[in-house]
């Protein structure tokens, strides 16, 4: 890494390309890049002090950036499209171009690396290891999926030692790509192998090879921690643990609702953490809390620790995240873009909510995934009592003849139900009668947010 003095990231915005911009800002290198949005991410990079361009032209490229092919590594992510004019600048004039991916398995080789994976619950799984390791004052530093709500931040850094294998690394190993298959990590854990990415991996079966195949790179003398029922066990040397709600080495005993928390007891194979109470809600949290306790049990939190951590963890901005709590209004926020993961969200907020009226406002992300799980999206959605739907945020994809909105719409069980558009959902949310409101999506829809809280919490203001 010493071999390079600027670092230029195409696609800097993105949440895991944000925390290696962070992590190369802090470590003194020279760190700029481009992205296509001003999201509330790219502006708090540009808040600290790194340069960021939402022009894709050569000449928004800072200068020193460009002097030297020698001297700048140019890190991309894969969402960024092929017509792309800087990452064609950049090939043309010879620089070392390196996905994010790629740069992570650099960066953790000489770490113990926890490798998260899974096609959902990966981002609070991952952060739950990182805070439950922060708690209990083992040097470590996190790579994440999201911004955590304990720290504001998708990184976390290791204090200096001189000895880095001492340090744990908790990297949020993604199938995307197939990304995570550039990770050899001591420590995994699985949530789930969905299918998913069809656009990339054609069918599930690929998906599941792909995961066989990172499980294989798992250290022989490491472990894997795996959700029961899952079929890749085979693939690794490494010792298996399995988990999940109610079945598996480590799973969950007495679940109940208490004072709006979920309450339950840990069960692993040396004994019982009783009556943790949960900040954060769902069943699906449950689940990724005992994941993520598995492996602080493995390198050696005293159970108190990890009971205190898990009951102290706020959650992942935009992971079932609050945005108004009052007598009159409830209003929750979802990056859920899978139909597993909506099923998980919206069966969470009516069993916390029994008997209440739940509108559900959901963006679509990908042309493909709209096309593939279509059937599935409705069926999820179709637990809401009221649908707003709005048009598919497209990411790097073109359109798809016939795939739309409507797809899914024309399945979902609820009577009222709409398709709207991003400009007049403020309008139509103001004259319509709601209890609980939830957004649900991985597009842009997370603009809508503030809006949309001050809307429900000065209702009158509004109208």
């Amino acid at each position: 890494m010493t071999n390079w003095k600027y670092i230029y990231f195409v696609g800097i915005g993105g949440i895991g390309m944000s925390a290696l911009a962070r992590w190369f800002n802090a470590n003194g290198f020279h760190v700029a890049g481009y992205d296509k949005t001003l999201t509330p991410l790219v502006q708090k990079l540009v808040e600290e002090n790194i340069p960021v361009t939402l022009e894709d032209e050569v000449g928004s490229i800072p200068g020193d950036f460009k002097a030297d092919p020698q001297q700048t590594l140019i890190i991309y992510t894969p969402a960024v499209p092929v017509h792309h004019k800087q990452m064609h600048y950049f090939r043309d004039q010879n620089f070392l171009i390196l996905k994010r991916s790629q740069v992570l398995g650099m960066l953790t080789r000489n770490l113990r690396t926890v490798g998260v994976a899974g096609t959902h619950g990966k981002t609070t799984t991952s952060s739950l290891v990182a805070h439950i390791l922060r708690h209990a004052n083992v040097n470590s530093t996190a790579f994440l999926g999201g911004i955590t709500q304990n720290y504001g931040t998708n990184l976390l850094l290791n204090e200096p030692t001189e000895n880095l294998e001492e340090v744990v690394c908790v990297v949020e190993a993604d199938e995307f790509d197939r990304s995570f298959l550039t990770l050899f990590p001591e420590i995994a854990i699985v949530t789930s192998t969905d299918a998913d990415h069809l656009d990339i991996y054609g069918k599930h079966e690929a998906v599941l090879e792909s995961f066989r195949e990172f499980v294989s790179q798992i250290d022989d003398n490491g472990i894997l921690f795996m959700k029961d029922g899952l079929e890749i066990a085979s693939s690794t040397k490494a010792k298996v643990s399995t988990y999940a709600l109610k079945s598996g080495d480590y799973h969950a005993e007495n679940v109940h609702i208490e004072n709006a928390r979920f309450v339950f007891d840990l069960v692993y194979p040396g004994g019982t953490i009783d009556g943790i109470a949960m900040r954060i809600p769902g069943y699906h949290n449950i689940e990724n809390s005992i994941g993520a306790s598995a492996v602080a049990l493995y390198l050696g939190v005293a159970p108190e620790k990890i009971k205190e951590a898990l009951e102290s963890y706020k959650g992942v901005k935009r992971r079932f995240e609050y945005q108004l709590e009052e007598a009159a209004h409830v209003y929750i926020d979802d990056y859920a873009h899978h139909p597993a993961e909506i099923e998980a969200f919206l069966s969470s907020v009516k069993a916390l909510y029994p008997g209440r009226h739940v509108t559900a406002i959901f963006q679509p992300h990908l042309f493909t995934r709209t096309r593939d799980f279509a059937e599935g999206f409705a069926e999820s959605l179709s637990i809401a009592d009221r649908l707003l739907l709005m048009e598919i945020y497209p990411a790097r994809e073109l359109p798809i003849e016939g795939v739309t909105s409507e797809i899914i719409l024309r399945n979902v069980s609820a009577k009222d139900k709409q398709i709207v558009g991003k400009d007049n959902i403020i309008k139509i949310l103001a004259g319509l009668n709601t209890d609980i409101v939830v957004t649900i999506g991985a597009g842009d829809i997370d603009t809508l947010v503030e809006p949309v809280r001050n809307l429900l919490k000065n209702p009158f203001v509004n109208n």
